[in-house]
This record gives structure tokens, sequence and C-alpha cells, in this order.
């Protein structure tokens, strides 16, 4: 859609047409300086009974016009593009060292290990944040940055599937690495909401980075961490005696996890089981809500240098037809003395 900024300027077109019309034939003045151009419009003031006249005028009226339109702001606006709506940075911390291959949990209805019941709710929870910009850190012995943070879900729910145990050391758990290298990487994004929500099985026994010191820093740089402690208080496996009973998670500590959780203002989850993990993560939807309301705006492209050009185009225009006049004219006498010299 072609509108103008400044739409009562365009009135301005018919002050031409009005004065001509109203006005009274006067001759014309003496100037001191003449030039090829200045004779051209003077020429057009000087005809007024003649058809020239009309031409030269229409000429000028149209350059009139195209600077009154140029005045005017002329600008394409272009159909409503809908943004995504600026979220959240939010990171997920995910542990995948050895503990996390532990079935002590069910996936529809089947014995899984922690880390697919993880993989596939944390899919779900992904999936419908749209609108946030989502990270996934992974940690083991080690931690680091499986997929930085991006709109693009689909990659990051990607890269989420391709994770497997092991892939940052299977032995030891670095939580207060996990914590660090998200820290670090929110920090890289401009003030906004950063959220870190961090799911282990276990305790921080690798690294030199300790999970409460890190959570510090990220108290610091305006960063709220959830916590998730994941893994069954009571299993059930079968020996040379018979089936004993022994708790799979008695390695999780909690105690630093909530610590960590209450001094960035986050909070703390456990989930023993998957329906438990799964609420938690619906509760998590809650606490951080997408943005409702997209932003939208409408491309502008600006349009007041083309009837610009057409002006300065319909100003000289004049002295153009003259000068192809002068050499139309200097041609023809060329070629008529020619002839006479010939004859």
């Amino acid at each position: 859609m072609i509108e103008p900024v400044y739409p009562y300027v365009l009135l301005l077109i018919l002050l031409p047409l009005i004065f001509r019309l109203f006005s009274k034939q006067k001759k014309p003045h003496i100037v001191s300086i003449r030039t090829p151009l200045f004779d051209q419009w003077q020429n057009m003031q000087q005809n007024h009974s003649s058809g020239k006249n009309w031409t030269s005028f229409l000429i000028f009226w149209l350059a009139w016009s195209s600077f009154v339109i140029a005045a005017a702001r002329i600008q394409h606006i272009g159909e409503v593009v809908e943004l995504p709506p600026s979220g959240r940075d939010l990171l997920l911390s995910i542990d995948i060292s050895g503990s996390m291959q532990e079935e002590d949990l069910q996936l529809n209805g089947q014995a899984a290990d922690r880390l697919t019941v993880v993989k596939s709710i944390i899919s779900d929870f992904i999936s419908k944040r749209d609108g946030d910009r989502i990270g996934l850190v992974l940690f083991g012995e080690n931690a680091y940055l499986q997929t930085p943070l991006t709109f693009d879900l689909k990659t990051v729910n990607y890269m989420l599937e391709e994770t497997e145990i092991g892939l940052a050391g299977s032995s030891r758990t670095a939580i207060g690495e996990g914590i660090g290298l998200s820290v670090k990487r929110l920090r890289e994004r401009p003030e906004q909401n950063h959220v870190l929500i961090l799911l282990t099985d276990g305790r921080n026994n690798s690294g030199a980075l300790d999970p409460v010191e890190a959570a510090k820093l990220a108290a610091h740089a305006g960063i709220k961490i959830y916590t998730i402690g994941v893994g069954a208080d009571e299993a059930y496996r079968r020996t040379f005696f018979g089936t004993t009973k022994f708790n799979p998670s008695a390695e999780l500590d909690e105690k630093t996890l909530a610590q960590v959780a209450k001094i960035t203002g986050g909070r703390y989850f456990r989930a023993r089981s998957t329906e438990e993990l799964a609420q938690i993560y619906a509760m998590l939807d809650e606490l951080e809500p997408i943005e409702d309301e997209p932003e939208i705006f409408r491309p502008i492209k600006e349009l007041f240098y083309y009837p610009a050009i057409a002006g300065i185009f319909f100003l000289l225009l004049p002295f153009i037809i003259a000068l192809f006049q002068q050499l139309f004219v200097s041609k023809r006498n060329v070629l008529k003395g020619g002839q006479n010299h010939a004859s």
C-alpha cells in the first residue's frame, strides 16, 4: 500500500492550475542574465494563446506535481510482519553422567533409563516455548555447550535427541561446571529474562567450580536457576539372594540443589517419577510463561526520490528539447550547405 506521510501537501498540485486560471497575461520582464534554460521557460510564458504554450505549461505542471509528491513523502507500506516474541533466554543444563542410565523410571508403561525419560519430557517442554531462545548445556565429568541460544526449537530438539551418556564423561558429575558454563553463555546476551533449568541425579564430585559459588555468580548476573533432582527413591534389584530393595537416588545432593535455587530466586523440584517430572516442567511453563502477544511491524520503503527525480527530468525537459532542436537544425543546415556546394 502506497501512502503519503503528509497528505495535505498534495493539495499544492492544484496551485499552478488555479494561478493560470485566474491570472492575467503579463508582459515578460527584461532580465540582465539570460540562459538557454531561462529562455525556454520565458517562451512558455510568451505563448499564452498557442498550443505550444499548453504543452509547455503541462511540462511545468508535471515538474511541479512531481516535487509536491516528493514533498508529501510517499511511502510503500508492506504487509504486517509478525516477529517472534521477545521472550526469555532459557538454558537447559542436563546431567549425562553414567548414573543417568539407571532404569528406575517408566515411559509408556515400560521401564526406561533416566536420560530417555528426561529427553522425552524436555522435548515436549521445548516445543511449547515458541518465542524463547533455548540453549542446551550438557555436563558429566566436564561441561560443554551442545546448542547455543536460538529461536530454532526444532534444532534444539534434534540436538537433544542426539545426546548420549558419556559425551561429557560418564564417571563423575560436574554440576558447578554446568552452572558456570550456563552463566557465561547467558551473560553474553543483552540484559533481559535469563533462566537456567538444571537437571541432575547426583552430587558435584568433579570440576573446579563449586555449585554454590557458581550460583552466586548467577545471582550477580541476574540469572534465575530452577534445579530438578531426578530419580526414584526406591527400586528393586534381583541378586543371588533374591530381590532386594535399594535407593537409586542415594547420591542425589538435594541440599545443594535447593541452596543453588534459593540463592538465585528460583526453586528446587524433586522428580521421583515420569509423571512428577512432567508436572514439574508444566509448572515451569506457568512460572516462566511465554509472551502471549507477539510483536508486529509493517516494513516501510521510502519512495520520495522517484517523484523528485521525475521532477528534475520535467524541469530540464524544455532545455533538452531545445538542445535537440538546435542539433537537428544545425545538421540540416550542414546537409543543405553540402548539397548547394555540390551543385
